[in-house]
Order: C-alpha cells, then structure tokens, then sequence
C-alpha cells in the first residue's frame, strides 16, 4: 500500500501525520518506508531523532524531494515494502506530482481556517490530473490542528465545506491541536510512545488508522 500525506498549503500538520501512520504501521509488525518528498526534510530528521535514541522498530526513511528521483525509487523498490509513507508537499511540486501517479491512497489534512479549506481547490484539480493518468487513487480529507472543543464552530464549518468538495471523501476522524503531537513528532515517536502518555491524542490517531486501514478495508 502507497499513501500520501500531501498538500499544497503548508502549516497543515502532513508531517505530523505522514510520521505517525509510518510509525503506527511499523508497530503494527507492517515493512514500512517512510519517503520525505518535502525540500526541508523535516520527516527525515525526525525519523534520524528517532534512530538517534535507538526506538524500535526502526523505520527506513529517504529523502526525494525531486518527482523523478522519488518515482524511479519507488517503481524500484515498492515490491520490498509492505506500506510506503509519502510525505508530500507544501507546494505544488514535481514530487508530489509524482506521489500522486504512484499511490494507492491520498490523505489531505487541512486546518479549520477558511484560506486551508480553500487550498484543498488546488489539490481537487491535481487529484483529477492524477486520475486522468491512472485509475483507482482514492482520496481522503481529515481535519487536522483542529479546535480542541467538541462543539467548535470552526470545526464543523470547515468539515461541511470539504464535505462538498467531490474529489475527497471527508474522514470524520478529526486530529486536535495537542503538545502531544509535536512532542513525539520531534523526537521521531508516536504518540502512544510518549511518557506520559496523552490519552486522547492516542485515540485521536487510532482512529484515523481505523478509517484508513480497516473500515476502507485497504490494508
């Protein structure tokens, strides 16, 4: 299985995400590569903190911010691995483009500002040049840094607004704003790694793990 995590807008939290379900699946007794398509590398240097500190597993991580470099390693290596974790974007950029062509699945996470959800245009007219050129990339939304009150308005706005975007089915499976995720993002963790562990930034990722793998029955 092929997944990006990618947007065009930056400051959504992809590699937040893209890091956790890398981490997640390699927990999860899964042969994962995680791919850092992102110039600044910031998968990659998260993923060395993590080896610095020796955690295991360990995750195989590379850094291919060019979409020929990135599409000729993938199309190389995808045999060897039982889930690849693009990390992908920030920018409309070649490798993203690239990601696009080769995954299985796209995970979009947008923010709970207007300009966020308005950014997810820009993605919707990628994923339709993606699938001119291949069939079957299903694509996802979730909300990501959301409000962290149940009932914000920010929140359920922002969900309704994706929801009529039809390039992307919306994952009610929102990611709130927590310490906890930065925390284990820095030093390469998941978040049920961490002590003490924060509870509901773990459920908050189980069950985004849930709709991806097991509801979607993708896995």
């Amino acid at each position: 299985m092929i997944i990006t995590v990618g947007n065009t807008k930056g400051g959504v939290g992809k590699t937040t995400l893209a890091v956790q379900i890398a981490i997640a699946r390699a927990l999860a007794g899964r042969e994962v590569w995680l791919i850092d398509g992102d110039r600044q590398g910031t998968a990659a240097a998260a993923i060395a903190a993590r080896a610095e500190s020796d955690r295991q597993p360990g995750i195989a991580c590379a850094q291919y911010a060019d979409g020929s470099l990135l599409r000729s390693q993938v199309q190389q290596q995808r045999d060897k691995w039982q889930d690849i974790i693009i990390d992908a974007g920030g920018r409309d950029s070649t490798a993203l483009r690239a990601a696009l062509i080769l995954s299985d699945v796209l995970l979009v996470p947008f923010a709970p500002r207007s300009y966020d959800v308005w950014a997810l245009d820009d993605m919707a007219g990628l994923v339709d040049e993606a699938r001119s050129m291949r069939d079957g990339l299903r694509c996802y939304a979730v909300l990501n840094q959301a409000d962290p009150g149940e009932h914000s308005t920010d929140n359920s706005e922002a969900a309704a607004a994706v929801a009529e975007v039809s390039q992307f089915d919306y994952l009610p499976t929102p990611i709130r704003r927590r310490k906890a995720f930065s925390n284990a993002g820095g030093a390469g963790l998941a978040v049920g790694e961490l002590a003490p562990k924060d509870h509901k930034a773990i459920a908050e990722i189980d069950q985004l793990m849930e709709s991806l793998f097991n509801i979607q029955k993708i896995a």
